[in-house]
């Protein structure tokens, strides 16, 4: 093989390993915002449980009497 083509070679690996490497920081930074989404998903099911427990206690206590 000659020199031109050996330098041709390491040129597109060179660039192949950045893409790589770029790639894999835009996927470790997607995992984490997904890891926040799905944390504070988490937080806001359990408030929403929380508030309708609240709401339910709050429709018992006032309700009419049964005789009403």
């Amino acid at each position: 093989m000659s020199e031109d083509r050996f330098l041709d070679i390491e040129t597109k690996l060179a660039y192949q390993e950045d893409l790589v490497t770029s790639l894999n920081r835009i996927v470790s930074d997607q995992q984490r915002k997904i890891d926040e989404l799905e944390t504070a998903c988490r937080k806001l099911v359990e408030r929403l449980v929380e508030l309708n427990e609240e709401v339910s206690t709050l429709r018992i206590e006032d309700a009419p009497p049964p005789h009403y």
